[in-house]
């Protein structure tokens, strides 16, 4: 099978830079530990880069087939170069060119990244979520929500801008921070302590649950995973705990919840749902990632170790989950053995 694994450098192609940068990007050695395992899976792999010239250089790498149809998949790990939406635009350009990939679709994806269509969806499905407002700019916020509040950009991930407010005068001063720095609303949300558990979902139709990552915060005062702390500048970056300690009750609670979330969001493949459970016991979804990190370190990952996969495994065990999506079982188990 032939594989190309599409990503986004530092200087992908585009007409005009335009709009809000993306500030996301995975690293070379991830890159390259994906296109090893695809390698070792059996496939020819190409790394191309996701910008104005991929339709072109997939058309030369992967042509069609002498009935027309497609002549290999994408591994999409690109985040996107600029704009609204932009874990969208890679998957959109290659429905439209009848290019089958991996993970979510465009739907799936603009839902995941807009965190109050998400929350709306969640709500209307009965799924629990904290209370929840969007602000404009500092001093929209007509009140109803209790402090401390977190704040964060309507359309970042990986805790970008994210802030924890006490008071209208922190709410104020995140609000700003987040309408400068990243041009967007801000969404306020209900702080609850407690435990936070990420969930990580392999599959479709068969969804195969993942052992659950515990945020191990310790003696943090401030119990919320920050941008610092993903990207390992933090002098007190929370522990992870796998598999996490979770009685049967509660295990069944997160996997129900994480399931019809998954479901509400229109995601495919893989994803993280990342949860938060009260003093009572009751889960709330935070977030949905429909691009979950495949980075070394990344919850996702290391929650499919503790599975029992490797690396490899992992990589193509999505590929085949993608492959059935598409083409049906026989077509995953031949991707499986290749």
């Amino acid at each position: 099978m032939r594989v190309a694994v599409v990503r986004n450098g530092k200087n992908g192609q585009v007409i005009n830079r335009f709009g809000q940068t993306c500030p996301e990007v995975y690293s070379q050695k991830t890159i390259a530990m994906a296109v090893s395992a695809l390698q070792n899976g059996g496939h020819t792999v190409a790394e191309l880069e996701a910008d104005k010239t991929l339709l072109a250089v997939l058309q030369e790498f992967m042509p069609c087939d002498a009935e027309g149809g497609p002549g290999g998949i994408v591994f999409n790990m690109a985040y996107g170069i600029q704009g609204e939406s932009r874990y969208t635009h890679v998957p959109a350009m290659l429905e439209m060119a009848g290019v089958p990939y991996t993970g979510s679709g465009p739907l799936g994806h603009a839902i995941a990244l807009d965190k109050v269509v998400t929350k709306d969806l969640l709500r209307q499905s009965g799924i629990p979520t904290p209370d929840y407002a969007i602000v404009r700019q500092p001093g929209d916020y007509s009140g109803g929500l209790r402090f401390p509040l977190v704040v964060k950009p309507r359309h970042e991930s990986t805790s970008y801008g994210l802030r924890l407010a006490r008071d209208g005068a922190e709410l104020d001063d995140a609000v700003t921070s987040i309408v400068a720095a990243y041009q967007q609303d801000a969404l306020l949300e209900e702080y609850i302590d407690g435990r936070e558990i990420c969930v990580g979902i392999l599959g479709n139709r068969e969804a195969e649950f993942l052992p659950f990552v515990e945020v191990d915060f310790g003696e943090r005062p401030t119990r919320l995973v920050t941008w610092e702390d993903k990207y390992h500048l933090s002098d007190a970056e929370p522990g992870k705990l796998c598999p996490a300690q979770v009685d049967d009750g509660l295990a069944e609670k997160l996997r129900d919840v994480s399931l019809r979330t998954f479901r509400a969001c229109y995601l495919k493949d893989y994803a993280r749902v990342d949860i938060r459970i009260n003093a009572a016991g009751d889960p709330f979804v935070l977030e949905v990632n429909s691009m979950a990190s495949l980075g070394e370190g990344g919850s996702y990952v290391r929650a499919a170790l503790a599975a029992g996969y490797n690396y490899e495994t992992l990589v193509n065990r999505i590929l085949a989950v993608a492959m059935e999506r598409y083409f049906g079982p026989q077509a995953a188990s031949d991707a499986h053995a290749a």
